[in-house]
């Protein structure tokens, strides 16, 4: 396999078509306004197309961290270990609703055979390089018209309710430091953790400090990274969605075809011309597909086979006396928790559900449960901001980024959790390869055709 996706990425490099000028980013979410940054900050006239509003998918209510030390692939030997019957609770972090689906069946067979020790480690091989890169690059914004700040905290905080029960993510540390990255941590008792953080309970009696994290407000960031993409003279359409994407040919353009948006009570699947809803067509001599979860929908017709599984969070925000000021997460619940506005984002759930299935009550019952005991002065009752969100989560856990079987088409997504690290690196790397016809290094294990 890996012979025949060289030769592909070759012949890329070879491309057929000019040097583009012109370029049309579906999606506005942390991948997508990234992209668009950089294809414009090389000279290309950019348009963005979104079919609801700046940031409205996981780019909204995620956990805001940018953890590049243990951005590793999901699927991993745990997942074996804690046994199936685990996916099947609804109070299970890692949730798959009982249903006969097909595509979830297809994604969750390839990803229970690529959740082993093997496995893993090649992965982790391949996000080591951009791990490396990945605060950088949000430093490159941030210095160049992105207003909001990243925060490097004076901690970030991995708590435990049970002695010894930290030893298993060190064990991870372990693997991940075995992988070829670094990990920095040190082991803090209950009464350390909560003089960082005296919201903690007395149930927490273990904590591990990591190193090399930062954190963010991601509304806030997408709203500023909106903004600094508008200010370079990028057209940024929301509330349009583009229903067919055509890659033209060596001497004609790519194109999308943009209509309104999803009316009330309209399906997805439903035509707009049928439903009166405008249509329209926009070229460029590029297409970059940021649609998340959605990317299926779209990416299919290019050659690409790979599923892409949502993977939804779950999160709210809540009042905390005395607030948090650094990230706090519970790893046996996994239940991240970050200081944002004034109150605490309170985030979890991996439940692998169709992405426009309504807000199920029983997860967001379920992350509170878990919470509750260990932080004290937290009002659960008067909780805000409730949201579910899809991340896009592909069978071997990489993300799928290049050009697809178009030259003129390509990919940015299946991140998964790491959408938000990752995002400006995919945006400079993904330019690099539109811009060079020469895909980087640091692509070729993403390819989408892989």
């Amino acid at each position: 396999m890996g012979s025949r996706r060289n030769r592909r990425i070759a012949a890329v490099r070879q491309r057929s078509i000019p040097t583009p000028k012109s370029a049309i980013v579906v999606g506005a979410g942390m991948v997508g306004l990234a992209t668009a940054w950089h294809l414009r900050r090389a000279g290309l006239d950019v348009t963005v197309v979104e079919q609801d509003h700046v940031a409205a998918g996981a780019s909204w209510g995620n956990a805001g961290w940018l953890t590049p030390p243990i951005t590793t692939p999901l699927p991993e030997p745990a997942i074996l270990r804690s046994g199936l019957k685990a996916f099947i609770s609804p109070n299970s972090p890692v949730y798959v609703p009982p249903r006969i689906d097909p595509v979830l069946i297809r994604f969750l067979a390839g990803f229970l055979r690529r959740s082993t020790a093997g496995a893993w480690t090649r992965a982790m091989g391949h996000y080591i390089p951009l791990n490396r890169e990945s605060l950088a690059a949000f430093d490159e914004l941030t210095e160049n018209g992105v207003s909001e700040p990243t925060v490097e905290p004076e901690a970030f905080l991995a708590c435990f309710a049970r002695p010894g029960q930290h030893k298993l993510l060190m064990e991870e540390f372990d693997q991940i430091r075995a992988a070829g990255q670094d990990v920095g941590a040190d082991l803090l008792d209950g009464d350390a953790a909560r003089e960082i953080v005296p919201a903690l309970s007395e149930q927490v009696v273990e904590a591990i400090r990591l190193h090399g994290t930062r954190f963010m407000d991601p509304p806030a960031f997408l709203t500023s990274l909106a903004a600094a993409v508008r200010a370079q003279g990028t057209t940024v359409h929301e509330g349009r969605r583009v229903i067919a994407a055509d890659g033209g040919g060596p001497g004609s353009p790519a194109s999308v075809t943009v209509a309104d948006n999803v009316r009330s009570g309209q399906t997805r699947s439903e035509s707009p011309a049928r439903t009166g809803g405008e249509v329209e067509r926009l070229a460029a001599d590029v297409v970059v597909l940021a649609t998340g979860a959605w990317l299926p929908q779209l990416s299919r017709g290019f050659g690409v086979r790979q599923v892409v599984q949502a993977g939804r969070g779950y999160s709210f925000t809540v009042s905390v006396d005395p607030a948090p000021t650094v990230p706090v997460y519970f790893p046996a619940q996994r239940v991240a928790c970050t200081p944002l506005g004034g109150r605490l984002r309170v985030a979890g759930m991996m439940e692998f559900q169709r992405p426009d299935a309504p807000l199920d009550p029983r997860r967001i019952n379920a992350i509170v449960g878990a919470t509750r005991p260990l932080l004290t002065g937290a009002d659960f009752e008067s909780r805000e901001d409730e949201w579910v969100g899809s991340r896009p989560v592909t069978p071997d856990g990489l993300p799928q980024i290049g050009p697809t079987a178009s030259p003129r088409v390509h990919i940015a997504g299946g991140h998964g959790m790491w959408g938000i690290t990752l995002g400006p690196l995919t945006g400079r790397l993904l330019t690099e390869a539109i811009t060079t016809g020469q895909v980087p290094e640091l692509l070729a294990p993403f390819d989408p055709l892989r």
